[in-house]
């Protein structure tokens, strides 16, 4: 039996070289290597490539026929990491800013945990996920056949939260994180001579008209008991200094957790638009497309597993607020019943998504200590 203090510098050391060497979503080629002859060392059947670049490790004990699965996920975002630590980012414009590189660790302490102590009855797939932050790594496992392949019954993962402290972990039945949905508007009219607006059928104006009038779709047209929100996050023309654009794009997201607010937000948007185009003597054109999918949490399997959390956690919350963040693992949720907890990663904590963020290395053991009692909580020994 590995101690602790042991287990905590492998933990750390593994973790930091994954942070050392980041990779984007369907990227991650080195850390799916690295994920692969680890769980190997530790005696479990490993299969690569699944999806891309997704691995499933499969660890077996007892006699039980049930099987859950354990999911982190893997990939890096494109973001210049800004801080000073020796495990900095080595890929000039990548970085682990969003903690995926402490999640991939904890599963893999929790896999030689369970490999070396069992303490359960069943089979466990351990989950390791690409391109997590582009709302496509699940579904490619999924269309990979995921849950032919390698069949479970209940899946559950778990995200470092800056804020939280150390040791806390929380989570809520039902509605957990938001649905994403991306949209472009194309305007397009007849550029010209920024002296002589009346020649031309600029679109810059109709374009900030937009921009504001898309507000009112959450503010006027929504139910207030509906959580939503509708940004624009990029405004682009033809245009220069002094000549006017014949062409814009506006860019955006919306987040909801109902398909039935996502619907009225595309077809709000699409009315909005329209009556832009035709009051400025324009043309519009909307592409509407739905990333990702709300994040529901089974009520009967997320109470099991916060109770599971409680004796090794400093506390355990079961009411935290929804959010308006989305999350990749919501894609295994429409298959499976399963649970998404939030375990602290330190009241000091850079953002997610932060330049100057970093996962705390305290927090891995905790981590780990989660899954490994969901597991043997969901697969008891008899």
């Amino acid at each position: 039996m590995t101690s602790h203090s042991d287990l905590q510098q492998q933990l750390v050391a593994w973790r930091r070289d994954l942070h050392q060497h980041p990779e984007f979503g369907f990227e991650e080629k080195r850390t799916a290597a690295f994920v692969a002859e680890t769980l190997r060392s530790f005696g479990l059947d490993v299969a690569e490539g699944i999806g891309g670049t997704g691995v499933v490790g499969t660890l077996k004990a007892g006699k039980s026929n049930r099987a859950i699965a354990l999911r982190a996920d893997m990939d890096a975002l494109r973001i210049a990491e800004t801080g000073n630590t020796e495990w900095k980012s080595r890929t000039p414009g990548t970085m682990h800013a969003c903690g995926h590189d402490g999640h991939t660790t904890m599963l893999l302490g929790a896999a030689r945990t369970l490999a070396e102590d069992g303490g359960f009855d069943g089979t466990i797939r351990f989950i390791f996920q690409p391109a997590e932050e582009w709302g496509r790594g699940a579904l490619a496992m999924l269309n990979d056949g995921l849950l032919t392949r390698f069949p479970f019954e209940e899946i559950y993962g778990l995200h470092n939260m800056p804020g939280l402290p150390i040791g806390h972990v929380e989570s809520r039945p039902g509605a957990v994180m938001a649905a994403e949905d991306n949209f472009e508007i194309v305007l397009k009219g007849q550029g010209g001579h920024a002296a002589r607006p009346q020649w031309g059928r600029e679109v810059l104006v109709p374009a900030c008209a937009l921009v504001m009038d898309l507000q009112t779709i959450v503010a006027r047209r929504l139910s207030p008991a509906d959580v939503a929100v509708v940004s624009v996050t990029e405004l682009l023309t033809d245009g220069t200094r002094n000549a006017l654009p014949g062409e814009a794009r506006i860019k955006g997201d919306a987040r909801s957790f109902r398909p039935e607010v996502s619907a009225m937000i595309e077809k709000e948007m699409r009315r909005i638009v329209a009556g832009n185009a035709l009051q400025h003597a324009i043309e519009s054109d909307v592409t509407y497309t739905r990333e990702f999918v709300p994040l529901l949490n089974d009520p009967e399997l997320t109470r099991d597993a916060l109770s599971a959390c409680a004796p090794l956690s400093a506390r355990v919350g079961n009411d935290c607020e929804p959010m308006t963040g989305s999350e990749d693992f919501a894609q295994f949720l429409s298959h499976v019943p399963g649970c998404f907890l939030f375990i602290g990663n330190g009241e000091a904590s850079a953002p997610l998504h932060n330049p100057s963020y970093d996962f705390n290395d305290d927090a891995l053991l905790h981590g780990m200590n989660v899954h490994v009692a969901i597991a043997r909580r969901r697969l008891p020994v008899a």
